[in-house]
């Protein structure tokens, strides 16, 4: 059985875009891997829809991964994800914590090139 690699919000983004030069870095670490996504991550696709950020919003975008690369919506309780997100004392953005704390509550590396969630997150790995 694969293992399960969290994707951070502008991984899935660029995924989805094709953009795949950006993500050279990070590509080898997720061939053959069961890849999954916060909820969170779902809510912040909305959210750079809803400010224009982004083209489409995350039903598509989601859907559209799910068939060519089995992207998944973890579906760990929100109870577990929330007790990790209130020991992680270096961030106030909300996304980052919840993204973060989901995939430390699950054990699973976060696929980032966020500086502040490498700097700062354990499971966060890029390249």
């Amino acid at each position: 059985m694969a293992a399960v690699i969290h994707l951070d919000t502008h991984v899935v983004v660029w995924l989805y875009a094709g953009e795949l030069e950006r993500l050279r870095p990070c590509l080898p670490r997720l061939e053959g891997q069961q890849l999954a996504i916060s909820p969170m991550v779902v809510l912040e696709c909305q959210y750079l829809f809803e400010i224009g950020k982004v083209t489409v919003g995350p039903g598509v975008l989601l859907a559209d991964l799910g068939e060519r690369i089995g992207l998944t919506v973890s579906s760990h309780p929100f109870a577990d994800v929330t007790r990790t997100a209130v020991t992680l004392r270096w961030t106030r953005d909300p996304f980052d914590r919840l993204i973060a704390a989901q995939a430390l509550a699950e054990g699973a590396p976060l696929v980032t090139a966020d500086r502040t969630l490498l700097e700062h997150c354990a499971a966060a790995v890029w390249g």
